[in-house]
């Protein structure tokens, strides 16, 4: 019989009642990213040892310390939150670092009244902060007993002595050579930071005579490494070997990164030399191809006002948290109204820059020394962007604009000023010293024809933008261009890199002639694109939009969508304390189905929250895995009275338009059977009973079972986006295999087949509603695999026609069958290069 595993009681270190670590109001100690454990609300004031062991580490301000027990476990006890600002004030430790102590041995006092006064919060935190050697963790509740009361249970790995052994050893990896192309540049660098975070030891990434924080962003990119560099790993801690073995394989794996996907570095002077200004013509780096004509409008950056003295107390930390968490809920704000991924990784990154343990320590130091927030954290991101901007590589260079924007929109928070946004005159070309890449995000096209930065690259976020939104643009312009007057007349060329200031007007002319010639090819497409689609012998495939609401449906009809094969009602529930209202949500969806008009079909996806989609007025359980949770459908099941709502102001909307209504994240078919006898409810007490009805095929179960599901249904809609990612088990917003979660995978487009094959079978049609169909080069391939409806993003319904038209359906069928016998998405994309038309 095998021998049970180690186990391990944790006493209560004080009196008090027991909280979930979850709702702490702390981000650091909720999303558990110091370890697991469960906090407590303190009734007494001296900290008994939780365990018996060595104090392995008491912090300087005498509010926290870690007891490495007998075992290996090591457990931190953190008195209150943010106590780290009263500098030791109010805390009397009784114990040294280095010393044994028993469980229930005092180890601190404190002055509970002046802590409580002084901290954002009493709450005192039972941390194991090397998780790994422990199988299972059991907290206890309710009131507790200090020294007394079992607050956590843990079973330990067999592993847990051997781990303790290696307390506080440090370690070094061999030399490393870099092989990525770039160097670690911000993809790469956020991998192994991401990667080193899992590990208790402190991690320092070494080359030459510089270290940096393994666990920083900011403090990897600044070591501007470049490839053929040689580095280490250095690791201290109980963990400190395995660190090192993992981190170093991840370098030597270039974390991820593969040889043909890293960022371009700008050519070298021989193989693309500068351009260099002349007699009216300013240059600059080409970052965005195009030509524009246009009157200057000059962008400078809103300057803020802040004092250096800080408040007393812990107000400043405070202020600076919030502001932290608002700029946060900001730049996700934007990303929700944005559809190209392009722009929401680079806000994403932005996300992750405002959790930067360099940034924040920089920050932190400065506000315990009585410095306010918003000067703590302007010092803080200025010098981390001027450090960046002073390293030979480019790459780094350029990330340094994307510091100072996050911390411009914070420090605006800080200053109590709402930033000043873009109100830019039509015909406009902007010229900035600095263009943010979220202002560069928010940029009407219709407006500004063109834009030069006097900083940045063909790298830069801002020009990955431009090239997104389709506007010309240069980057590193000639600082001349900073004193030109507005309203004057220019000429951008984004291609070649050059501002002309002082146009002839044959040079005018010849612009003129070349944006014409592009113009003729766009206009061409759009006359294309308001015939119906089909391919070139006539076989109709409708070619339709994802929407958001009344106005986007407006804006898909003139540009020749045939009608909308998705609209998203979560848009209807996001940014809001409450749900929507039943006649707020029938408003909504009467007047997209009136932008239709009654033959234009309206495909509305009911709810689709959970995963990365939460409602902060709908509760969902804290889950280790939310992709493999409450998602979709089992959310509506889960809180049927909000599905009803929603199928009743769906139905107002079937007198006006050609109406389908489409479940998500439909797994099984008892799922989709309960949402039909909840819809079947609603439109016999509504009297709309010509409905069509379909499912979301996001999973491999609904694309494996789509022979099943397809006579209980109207029609598939396959989402590829998610159907990626479940079916390559890839986290398409993972940092490091995002990348790698491409639709066009041999295994996605199986799914497809087998999804068309079964739907084909009983008579009903399957549409893609996810990124693929967007996608002008899949076309072809989806409609040779029987796909009859693509709902695209807007922009994308013109190309997608035109492609359309450029192929039979045999060829389609032909294409589809080729790509199927590939074994790579390598392959896959590199055959549809070779067949593009």
């Amino acid at each position: 019989m095998a021998s049970p595993a180690p186990r391990l009681d944790i006493l209560a270190p004080l009196s008090g009642w027991l909280v979930a670590l979850d709702t702490v109001p702390d981000p650091v100690f909720a999303g558990k990213m110091v370890g697991d454990g469960i906090s407590l609300d303190p009734t007494s004031c001296s900290l008994l040892a939780p365990v018996s062991g060595t104090v392995s580490n008491i912090h300087s301000a005498h509010h926290a310390l870690t007891i490495t027990s007998d075992n290996g476990v090591e457990v931190l006890v953190h008195i209150g939150i943010d106590t780290v600002m009263l500098k030791g004030e109010g805390f009397a430790p009784l114990v040294e670092q280095g010393q044994q102590v028993k469980a229930g041995q005092p180890l601190i006092d404190f002055d509970l009244d002046l802590v409580a006064r002084r901290a954002q919060s009493l709450l005192t935190q039972i941390i194991i902060t090397n998780g790994e050697v422990v199988e299972k963790l059991t907290c206890a509740s309710g009131l507790v007993e200090a020294g007394k009361s079992i607050i956590m249970t843990l079973e330990l790995q067999g592993a847990a002595a051997a781990a303790s052994q290696a307390e506080g050893e440090s370690l070094s990896s061999e030399t490393i050579t870099l092989s990525n192309p770039a160097g670690l540049h911000a993809r790469p660098a956020a991998v192994f930071a991401s990667a080193a975070k899992r590990f208790a030891a402190d991690i320092q990434l070494q080359l030459g005579d510089k270290v940096a924080n393994a666990k920083s962003v900011v403090g990897i990119m600044g070591l501007a490494t470049v490839n053929g560099d040689q580095v280490r790993v250095l690791a201290t801690g109980s963990d400190a070997a395995a660190a090192i073995a993992e981190l170093s394989q991840l370098l030597l794996d270039r974390c991820g990164e593969s040889l043909d996907e890293a960022p371009a570095a700008p050519a070298p002077a021989a193989a693309q030399p500068l351009q260099q200004d002349s007699a009216g013509v300013l240059a600059g780096v080409g970052a965005s191809p195009g030509i524009a004509i246009g009157r200057i409008f000059h962008h400078r950056l809103q300057e803020f006002d802040v004092v250096e003295a800080g408040a007393a107390g812990v107000v400043e930390q405070q202020n600076f948290t919030r502001a932290c968490e608002e700029a946060a809920e900001q730049i996700e704000a934007i990303k929700a109204q944005l559809q190209d991924q392009a722009k929401r990784a680079i806000l994403s990154m932005h996300q992750e820059l405002l959790q930067d343990p360099d940034l924040l320590a920089l920050t932190y130091a400065s506000l315990a020394d009585g410095k306010s927030a918003a000067w703590a954290w302007r010092a803080a991101f200025s010098a981390y962007s001027a450090r960046l901007e002073a390293q030979d590589n480019a790459l780094l260079r350029e990330r340094a604009n994307d510091i100072r924007d996050v911390g411009r929109r914070v420090l605006a928070l800080l200053a109590g000023v709402k930033q000043a946004e873009l109100d830019v005159p039509a015909g406009s070309i902007l010229i900035a010293e600095d263009l943010a890449p979220s202002d560069t995000a928010a940029l009407d096209p219709d407006k500004v024809l063109g834009f030069c930065t006097r900083t940045g690259g063909a790298t830069s976020h801002v020009a990955i933008l431009a090239r997104s939104l389709g506007i010309p643009a240069i980057c590193g312009i000639s600082q001349a261009a900073l004193a030109l007057q507005d309203g004057r007349e220019v000429i951008l060329d984004g291609t070649a890199g050059t501002l002309n200031i002082a146009p002839t007007a044959a040079e005018k002319s010849e612009a003129e002639a070349a944006i014409a010639r592009l113009a003729e090819r766009r206009a061409a497409e759009q006359a294309m694109s308001q015939q119906p689609g089909q391919t070139s012998d006539g076989s109709r495939i409708e070619v339709v939009a994802n929407i958001r609401n009344a106005a986007d449906a407006r804006e898909a009809v003139k540009a020749g969508a045939e009608g909308v094969g998705l609209l998203r009602s979560e848009f209807l529930f996001d940014n809001r304390d409450t749900a929507p209202s039943e006649a707020e949500q029938a408003a909504e969806y009467c007047a997209v189905a009136r932008e239709l008009g009654s033959n234009r079909p309206l495909v509305v996806r009911t709810l689709d929250v959970g995963g990365d989609k939460p409602l902060s007025y709908l509760p969902l359980p804290k889950e280790d895995n939310p992709f493999l949770g409450l998602r979709g459908i089992r959310v509506s099941l889960d809180h049927p009275d909000l599905l009803r709502t929603q199928l009743r102001a769906i139905l107002q909307a079937a007198p006006l338009t050609r109406l389908h209504i489409m479940f998500p994240m439909v797994a099984s078919l008892d799922e989709l059977r309960a949402a039909k006898a909840i819809l079947a409810e609603e439109q016999a007490a509504s009297g709309h009973a010509d409905v069509k009805v379909g499912i979301m095929v996001e999973v491999p179960s609904a694309a494996i079972l789509a022979a099943r599901f397809a006579p209980e249904v109207d029609f598939f809609s396959i989402g590829t986006n998610d159907l990626t990612q479940y079916v390559l088990a890839m986290d398409r917003g993972h940092p490091q295999l995002a990348k790698q979660a491409d639709a066009l995978h041999p295994g996605v487009l199986a799914m497809i087949a087998m999804t068309c094959d079964g739907a084909r079978a009983h008579g009903k049609w399957v549409g893609v509603c996810g990124g693929l169909a967007s996608d002008e080069r899949a076309a072809p391939v989806l409609v040779g695999l029987g796909v009859t409806e693509l709902s695209v993003s807007t922009p994308a319904v013109a190309s997608v026609k035109a492609t359309l038209a450029r192929w039979s359906m045999d060829e389609c069928r032909a294409l589809a069958q080729q790509v199927l016998a590939l074994s790579t998405v390598t392959e896959v994309r590199a055959h549809l290069a070779q067949q593009a038309r």
